[in-house]
This record gives C-alpha cells, sequence and structure tokens, in this order.
C-alpha cells in the first residue's frame, strides 16, 4: 500500500500540477471559456491509460504461472525501475521552468485559434504520466496482492487532487522542490526493489545462471508473504531468502543512482506564478 501510494501521490501531483497551471493561467488572461477542452484532455487521457491498464493485467491472467508471464513480468519491473529513474531526475531538471514552457505553449496555440490545441497538450501531459502510472501500477500488482494496492493508489490520487487545488489557488506560495527531492529518494529505493524482483526472475528463469547462493534466510522471522514482509517487499525490496546478485544489484543501484540524486544539489524551487 505504501508503495502504492507514493507513486499515485508523485504522478497524481505532476499530472494534476500540469493541468492546474494550465487552468490558473487561463484564468488568469481571461479564457475560462477554454477549460473544457483542458478538461477533456484530461477525461480522455485517464480514459485511455486506464483501460490500457486493465487490458493488459486481464490478459496476462491467461498465462498465470507460465513462463509468459514471469518473462512479462520481468520486462515491467525493467522498464518501471528505468522509468522511475529517468522521470525522477527529468523533474528535478525541468521543474523550475515548468510552468513558463507551459504558458508559452498554450499562448502558441491560442494564438493560432487552435482550440484543440489545449486538449492536446492536456491530453499529452496527462497521458504520459498516466501510461507510467499503469507500468508502475502492474509491475506493483505482480509483486504483492491487489488490495493494498487499490488502497494505496486511491489514498495517493486523493492526496495529489488537494495539492492540485492548492496549486490552482496558491502557485506562488508552494514550494515543491522538497517535495519532488523526498519522493524523488523514495521512488529510487522502490526502483531498486523492483530490480530485486527483475533479478530474482531472471535467475529463476535460467538467464542469469550465477552468484545464486541464498545468502541468509528470514522467514522463521519476517517472511516475505506476510502483511509486514509484503510491505517492506514492496517498497524496500526486501527478500527474506535473497541470492549474492540480488543483494548486489540492490547496493550497486542505490550507491549510484542515489548517490547521484543526492549529491545534486539545487537551491529550493518554487513553482512559478501561475
Amino acid at each position: 500500500m505504501a508503495a502504492a501510494f507514493v507513486i499515485f501521490l508523485r504522478e497524481g501531483i505532476e499530472a494534476s500540477m500540469i493541468v492546474a497551471i494550465l487552468l490558473a493561467y487561463l484564468d488568469r488572461i481571461g479564457q475560462r471559456r477554454h477549460f473544457r477542452e483542458v478538461i477533456a484532455g484530461v477525461v480522455v487521457a485517464l480514459g485511455l491509460a486506464g483501460g490500457a491498464g486493465v487490458a493488459a493485467y486481464l490478459s496476462l491472467h491467461a498465462y498465470a504461472g507460465t513462463r509468459v508471464q514471469a518473462v512479462f513480468e520481468t520486462a515491467t519491473y525493467l522498464l518501471a525501475a528505468a522509468v522511475l529513474t529517468f522521470m525522477t531526475f527529468w523533474m528535478r531538471r525541468h521543474a523550475r521552468s515548468l510552468a513558463g514552457e507551459l504558458r508559452q505553449r498554450a499562448d502558441a496555440v491560442l494564438g493560432r485559434g487552435e482550440r484543440g490545441g489545449l486538449f492536446l497538450l492536456a491530453f499529452q501531459a496527462v497521458g504520459r504520466e498516466g501510461l507510467e502510472t499503469v507500468v508502475f501500477t502492474l509491475a506493483l500488482a505482480f509483486s504483492v496482492s491487489g488490495r493494498p494496492v487499490l488502497a494505496g493508489g486511491a489514498a495517493g490520487i486523493a492526496v495529489s487532487l488537494g495539492v492540485a487545488v492548492a496549486t490552482y489557488h496558491y502557485g506562488r506560495r508552494i514550494n515543491l522542490g522538497i517535495f519532488f527531492r523526498v519522493v524523488g529518494v523514495l521512488l529510487m529505493v522502490f526502483a531498486a526493489g523492483l530490480l530485486v524482483d527483475a533479478v530474482e526472475n531472471l535467475q529463476q528463469l535460467g538467464w542469469l545462471p550465477f552468484l545464486g547462493q541464498r545468502l541468509w534466510s528470514t522467514e522463521a522471522v519476517l517472511a516475505e508473504g506476510s502483511a509486514p514482509g509484503d510491505v517492506l517487499h514492496s517498497f524496500f525490496g526486501y527478500a527474506s531468502r535473497p541470492t549474492l546478485l540480488q543483494l548486489l544489484v540492490w547496493a550497486a543501484y542505490l550507491a549510484v543512482v542515489l548517490g547521484t540524486f543526492l549529491r545534486t544539489r539545487r537551491p529550493p524551487e518554487r513553482l512559478p506564478g501561475t
């Protein structure tokens, strides 16, 4: 649940922040009549992303317990870890200029009289976040039970909507730099856990036939399938019987990627005026 909450919170805030900036700017320049194009783009993007996620998840049930499912799970883990890492660094670089870029794009669309351009602008922004969330949710759904994922996702969406309202009304006073830094660290830890799951699958498939010796077993103390073990596994990559390769991949990822992220210091970023 915790991992799903953080993922949906982070993705929801990024998507809703973009929409809030667009709506606030349209309101400021007296173009509230174009709200419906932005909202329509959001609704269509969410519908398509959600439909794609449900279709992918249901399709995989036909291959439950087979090698095909194991391969797909592994690909999902690796893709989710790569996207999490990329988007965390991307947002850190672009958060400062995001509002200005959105205003420029909105001005260009309005200047050409292309009302559909605002629809596409909102659709593109929210659709990208929606597809990322689908990938992460699939990765979570493979590693933990479904109900905690749904509960955590619902809670993350609810909080992100609250932040969106605050961004719309008080955008000049909101400091999102600390938020993206803290959540970025949490998501990289989660990405390290996804890599652990991917390595486990690859070793079981026989594609990484080395460093497979089990280092220890904590099943008697904290089973991976128990409720607390499930939380630790989904968020931190906890394994009750880890292999040497799993431990090395987890440690190397955090040392290199998280170390780079924390060393790259920037001044606190305030959301530009909307």
